[in-house]
């Protein structure tokens, strides 16, 4: 057994005991799994097999057959979009129908010069009537009465927790034009809220290596790479931008589908209808005071680190490009994967000043001060970031849940950010770790 198996095997260990014992199947309500930024529904990779949730293995598929029959499913939504509109196709995939962004956020498009398409993302509450050949909703019957369990990795986290906001208290904006959605007053349509590696107060990402979209590119790039079984002539991945009429073509090379998604009015930094802003410090501060901590709900979150302090971490080839190591600094890991270590260090580009987020630091009037305890990271979000939205109650889990507080689990040393998805395969390394989740979430 190699030591990232056996270290993932015992992780868990924290709370596992606390976890099975309240799993005494209190319910069996349907649990949504929620992608992050640039991920992807299980209909995207079909070829390869490879999938959001596991890789070359299957957490949902485990999940749904772990210790009894469940019906455990895995959402599709916008891969770089805002949480807001992530979480309006969430909500219609669950429940069904065409997505109504809101008119707040229609009129948004236009003014930013994007026609807003719904009619391309439907959903059919009723398969035996769809006569438009729609993919079936997840569970049309979802309501107060057949309640659901989400969880959210990386961005997937600021996405539930935007549903769970619009459902109980609609949208700040009015009706947004009448759609259901953002009418509010759905207390208790979820159960529980479980974030893992997610950027509850943002990520030092963006702001590190600056507004070029290079590590868009990079990061799109190399999950394409790895979901194609190595095969990096594939194109990448369709966004999921109908709505801004930015579908890939069929032949359309990656890096001109990805210049163009970048080129959009829609991605500038100060638009809330993309992620690039919400998911800042600054941004998320924001979101955070929108998107509140509701007291009908459970909340539970997970993080997880892949950086070292000083010359504790890093492989030959680190020390080559480091030498002289400070010790008060974050590197990456020997065994962080090369799709994350490039943002988790020291540098990033040195010649154009780009800091990694292992040294990134920010301090300016108004902002979100970003300082040393930042520098802990798996890659792609700040670990200090995981553990619950700045100013939201907390507590560390004890075994007995409390609804209306983050009821923080455990933090897995090691794991990257990818690794906790269980790329490229999930088998013993990430399996205890949702074996755990659900125990709880059946339990409650």
């Amino acid at each position: 057994m190699s030591l990232r198996i056996f270290r993932a095997v015992l992780a868990p260990a924290l709370f596992l005991s606390c976890a099975f014992q309240a799993a005494s199947a209190a319910n069996n309500h349907p649990i949504v799994l929620v992608h992050g930024f640039l991920g992807f529904g299980p209909e995207q990779y079909t070829r390869t097999g490879f999938k959001y949730w596991g890789g070359f293995d299957d957490i949902v598929g485990h999940m749904r057959t772990h210790k009894g029959q469940h019906q455990v499913w895995a959402a599709s939504v916008g891969a770089i979009s805002s949480n807001w509109d992530r979480a309006a196709e969430l909500y219609y995939q669950i429940k069904g129908g065409c997505v109504d962004y809101g008119a707040t956020h229609t009129g948004s498009a236009a003014r930013f010069g994007a026609l807003r398409q719904p009619a391309g993302k439907c959903w059919a509450a009723d398969p035996a009537n769809n006569p438009d050949g729609y993919p079936a909703a997840l569970y049309p019957a979802w309501d107060a009465n057949h309640p659901i369990h989400l969880i959210g990795h990386s961005q997937g986290g600021q996405t539930i927790r935007a549903l769970i906001e619009l459902l109980e208290n609609g949208s700040p904006n009015g009706d947004e034009g009448g759609a259901e959605l953002y009418k509010g007053g759905k207390k208790g349509w979820v159960v529980s809220a479980t974030t893992i590696s997610s950027p509850n107060d943002g990520t030092s990402l963006r702001d590190a290596m600056g507004e070029s979209g290079a590590a868009l590119t990079q990061l799109a790039t190399g999950i394409a790479a790895i979901a194609n079984g190595g095969n990096v002539t594939q194109a990448a991945h369709d966004l999921g931008l109908e709505q801004f009429g930015l579908r890939s073509g069929a032949a359309e090379p990656s890096a001109a589908y990805h210049q163009r998604v970048m080129a959009a009015p829609f991605w500038d930094q100060d638009n809330f209808d993309s992620a690039q802003a919400e998911m800042t410090p600054d941004g998320a501060r924001t979101f955070n005071a929108w998107a509140k901590t509701s007291p009908s709900v459970y909340y539970f979150s997970i993080s997880n680190q892949a950086t070292e302090a000083g010359s504790a971490c890093c492989n030959n080839t680190d020390r080559l490009l480091f030498p002289l190591q400070n010790p008060a600094f974050q590197y990456p890991r020997a065994d962080m994967a090369s799709l994350t270590r490039p943002y988790a260090g020291e540098w990033v580009i040195p010649s154009a000043g780009r800091r990694g987020m292992g040294s990134y630091t920010m301090a300016g009037f108004g902002r979100v001060p970003v300082d040393a305890s930042w520098f802990g990271n798996d890659g792609v979000v700040n670990t200090v970031s995981m553990r619950a939205p700045n100013g939201h109650p907390v507590r560390d889990y004890s075994g007995t849940p409390v609804r209306g507080s983050w009821n923080f689990l455990q933090n897995y040393k090691g794991y990257d950010h990818f690794d906790m998805i269980g790329w490229p395969k999930a088998g013993p390394r990430v399996y205890p770790i949702y074996d755990a989740v659900a125990a709880i979430l059946y339990g409650l």
